[in-house]
């Protein structure tokens, strides 16, 4: 329970930062007011339609990466995450 908190508080602490500093895109949804999984799938769904009408191809290639920051070496990560996004501590 006390491991759940403290995730909700870095969570919050870590977007409040992202928003401050303008880190998060345009596509960016998650963790951002207003945006859901629903909005994602409305873009890529625009961005194809959009394609289309101007007659070009359209290709969406999805991927799954929930397993792959299992792999990510945490010493890099810490350290992009200072550099890019001064995340520290």
């Amino acid at each position: 329970m006390l491991s759940k908190t403290r995730e909700c508080l870095v969570a919050h602490q870590l977007v409040e930062h992202l928003n401050l500093w303008s880190l998060l895109t345009d596509a960016q949804s998650v963790y951002r007011a207003n945006h859901s999984t629903k909005t994602a799938v409305l873009r890529v769904l625009s961005d194809i339609l959009d394609a289309l009408d101007r007659g070009s191809f359209a290709v969406l290639t999805l991927l799954d990466l929930s397993a792959a920051f299992d792999t990510v070496d945490h010493a890099t990560l810490l350290r992009r995450l200072k550099t890019t996004y001064g995340i520290t501590g």
